[in-house]
């Protein structure tokens, strides 16, 4: 018998539709709950990054807002995420593998780049998540401390641990050797993110914003960059990125407009003309429904109030009444009760990016890009390409202290639901984070809980 988790892989690899077919069912994998489909973009993740006011004892997330990692609930749900994730590891490797060194006659031009492009940087995706999630905090000290195993070949040995310098080398070796291969093939460089069906039928080369595409490799190699505190690298990967794709007259990721942000009956509450990299997810709604439905009882909703109109967390967040941003939150109202609601990913038919899910976009680029800038000056202009797309007014902070203050506001606006404001303040070690437990203010930050057990399936295995 082969494992459950392992492609079929002769019967698949036959012809192109079936290497199609395979990297297909990595994304749509990415969309189970236990990985971005909720627990790490709007469910746990965000929960751990303090966005929520949880109070109540019996809150089904409490034991994830105060970091209980040895609750049996919450001990589940990262060793769900562990095993998702390798398991689609496994599969990337599959690919990877089945694509051989050069393309092929099953396998030409421009697919062969393609494919094994996504699949290298898919595979260097999911290694970075589970690194920023179950590693340590990235620094000299730390970098050589056994983290989590990088799993580059197919076989059922188990992989030895690497330390988090180790890791990183290779997330960053197969995301250079991703964009090689799609840097002459991917479409998303001639022709645009190609958001329509393709006339002759075969959509492989089509909707690049729900593949991780050529930018949004060069942007994951950016976020890369960063997390092990290469300000330099990550300075060059962004700008270079921005250069191209807000090369006047050729913009392949337009800021969402006014009228599209604040349309009455269908808003872009995601934005959706920025996202570099998504989950297509037609059953995103349930996410919703899940976590934020105003009908939801209060121990299990997550929300900025104690289940009413409350908006004082709101106003804490959003500096600028005027922010585009701050309309994903409205009164909802279940006819018993009326709450300040994230609607972020309530469903609207016809809406732009109905059924996306953001894993990588455009203003994280900008910010990074204004961290990383050594000129003062300049990452204010970052920051500032990012407030004034969202009709918020600029701001100039006088010192790097203070655009790292602003900058750190930005990225919690920006990445609301998409599970990487946890990560933002691991990487920077913060000490002082929102509180969970009161409407406004903040709360000190024990570094130890920035770092998640690695689960004891994996543990139990190595013993």
């Amino acid at each position: 018998m082969k494992p459950t988790d392992r492609l079929s892989e002769d019967q698949l690899f036959v012809d192109r539709s079936g290497y199609t077919k395979a990297l297909n069912g990595v994304y749509v994998e990415m969309t189970n709950k236990a990985l971005y489909g909720q627990e790490m973009t709007a469910g746990t993740m965000d929960v751990l990054a303090q966005y929520y006011f949880i109070n109540q004892t019996q809150h089904v997330y409490l034991p994830y807002a105060t970091f209980t990692y040895t609750a049996t609930e919450v001990m589940t749900t990262f060793d769900s995420a562990w095993k998702k994730a390798y398991e689609l590891v496994a599969n990337c490797n599959v690919i990877i593998e089945k694509c051989g060194d050069a393309p092929s006659q099953i396998l030409p031009e421009p697919y062969y780049g393609i494919i094994k492009g996504e699949a290298l940087a898919l595979r260097a995706y999911l290694h970075l998540d589970m690194l920023r999630l179950f590693g340590p905090i990235y620094s000299e000290e730390t970098k050589a401390r056994a983290a989590i195993p990088y799993v580059a070949r197919t076989g059922l040995e188990v992989a030895p641990m690497s330390t988090s310098e180790q890791v990183m080398l290779k997330i960053v070796e197969d995301l250079k050797t991703a964009l090689s291969l799609m840097e002459s093939t991917d479409p998303v460089r001639t022709d645009g993110v190609r958001n329509s069906s393709n006339a002759l039928g075969d959509n492989a080369l089509h909707y690049r914003q729900y593949r991780l595409n050529y930018y949004a490799t060069k942007a994951l190699l950016a976020r890369a960059y960063l997390w092990q505190n290469d300000r330099t690298n990550a300075l060059i990967q962004a700008e270079s990125l921005l250069t191209e794709v807000q090369a006047p007259g050729k913009i392949v990721f337009p800021y969402v407009t006014i009228a599209n942000a604040t349309h009455v009956d269908r808003p872009d509450r995601v934005f959706s003309t920025e996202v570099m990299f998504s989950l297509y997810d037609i059953n995103r709604v349930q996410m919703f429904d899940n976590l934020f439905n105003v009908s939801l009882p209060n121990n299990r909703k997550l929300s900025f109030s104690g289940g009413d109109s409350n908006e004082f967390r709101v106003n804490e967040l959003y500096d600028d009444a005027n922010d585009f941003r701050r309309r994903i939150w409205q009164n909802a109202s279940s006819g018993v009760t009326t709450a300040i609601t994230n609607m972020k990913y309530a469903d609207i038919p016809d809406a732009p990016g109905r059924y996306m899910i953001p894993l990588i976009r455009l203003s994280e680029v900008l910010l990074i890009a204004a961290e990383s800038h050594p000129d003062l000056a300049t990452g204010v202009g970052y920051l500032n390409a990012v407030r004034t797309s969202r009709n918020a007014l600029s701001l100039n902070p006088a010192s790097d202290a203070a655009l790292k203050t602003a900058i750190t506001n930005e990225f919690r606006k920006e990445t609301i639901g998409e599970g990487q404001q946890f990560f933002f303040y691991k990487r920077r070690a913060q000490t002082a984070v929102p509180n969970h437990a009161s409407i406004t203010g903040t709360k000190t930050m024990v570094l130890n809980n920035y770092v998640v057990p690695l689960p004891e399936s994996e543990i139990s295995q190595r013993n």
